[in-house]
């Protein structure tokens, strides 16, 4: 073998080695990232598997009544049940409310049928003052539930609408997707009619309130009262202050947005203490509020639930019509 045939065969086992070596490093590679994604699988398994422990698998049984309260608040319990009263405060908009439905709404669903539970679910809009869309979502996903509880499908309408939140930050519950959703219940469509024109009339509501009342409102009141104190306000107090200096919050009257912020306004102000409503979503047994490991587990408020005494309802049941007119 002369010397440029050596040359060319050392250059063809160089470049061999060093197509090896990158193969290698390649392998390597693909194996540290394989066992880092095991990894992060695992972990994720294993903190849904802890979050979900006890969870039910699906609630497919009898539904217990659901009976409209004269707050706006709906009721779910078998007729001369003496049980637990369960109450939960969710915010449509809230994606950790949307958690607590997806883990705990079949549960609240069977312990109301099975009369080990009275269910009582208390919409509220904690996101009401916050930027469009998130509060214009917020408002308008409420007074849609509360329009559905009138026909006595509440329940099925919550779960489709937790089942469909949007993403924080993003425009969501259009006013036709609201529409379409209730049509997926069990209602005939004298009820949808009914439906969809309280839905157009309370979404223009939301819109005058969140995109020009309450800006405006707010920018006075900022001006005036300073911005840490109206830190400190629940938006019904901002209402009362608007009301008594040039903002006029009577268009809200007898509207289901109206409503909802009542609620909230009520939610701040009724509890004290340990038991203080800070949030969404807030469980209460007996009036006594559950921390997360209760309240966010199937297994904890299976178990709250059953170590419970009997409570009583505090709301009236609304009487016939249903709206708040």
């Amino acid at each position: 073998m002369g010397s440029e045939a050596r040359k060319r065969s050392r250059e063809k086992l160089r470049e061999q080695r060093e197509k090896e070596k990158r193969a290698s490093r390649r392998k390597k590679n693909l194996l540290v990232v394989g066992i880092a994604a095991a990894v992060v699988l695992l972990i994720v398994g294993i903190g849904y598997a802890v979050m979900t422990s006890g969870q039910d698998e699906g609630y497919e049984g009898e539904m217990a009544a659901q009976v409209l309260q004269e707050d706006g608040s709906v009721v779910m319990a078998n007729e001369g049940v003496s049980a637990p009263v369960v109450e939960v405060y969710a915010d449509y908009q809230c994606p950790a409310c949307r958690q607590f439905e997806l883990l705990n709404g079949d549960l609240l669903k069977e312990r109301a049928a099975s009369g080990e539970a009275i269910v009582q679910f208390r919409p509220v809009s904690i996101f009401a003052q916050q930027p469009t869309p998130i509060s214009s979502n917020s408002l308008r996903a409420g007074a849609a539930a509360r329009a559905a509880a009138d026909h006595g499908v509440f329940v099925e309408y919550n779960d489709l609408l937790f089942e469909n939140q949007p993403t924080e930050g993003r425009e969501g519950f259009s006013v036709d997707e609201l529409k379409e959703w209730f049509r997926q219940t069990d209602s005939d469509e004298t009820q949808a009619s009914e439906f969809d024109e309280r839905l157009d009339a309370e979404a223009e509501i939301v819109t005058e309130f969140t995109e020009e009342f309450l800006p405006a409102l707010t920018a006075d009141a900022t001006e005036e009262i300073g911005e840490e104190t109206l830190g400190t306000m629940v938006l019904t107090d901002l209402l009362a202050w608007g009301a008594d200096n040039g903002h006029d919050p009577s268009f809200l009257d007898g509207t289901y947005t109206g409503e909802i912020i009542e609620a909230t306004g009520t939610a701040y102000t009724r509890y004290s203490g340990d038991n203080m409503f800070r949030g969404t979503p807030s469980v209460y047994i007996n009036g006594e509020l559950l921390d997360n490991n209760s309240a966010m587990t199937a297994r904890g408020l299976s178990e709250a639930i059953a170590s419970a005494s009997a409570g009583e309802v505090e709301t009236e049941p609304m009487g016939e019509g249903g709206d708040a007119e």
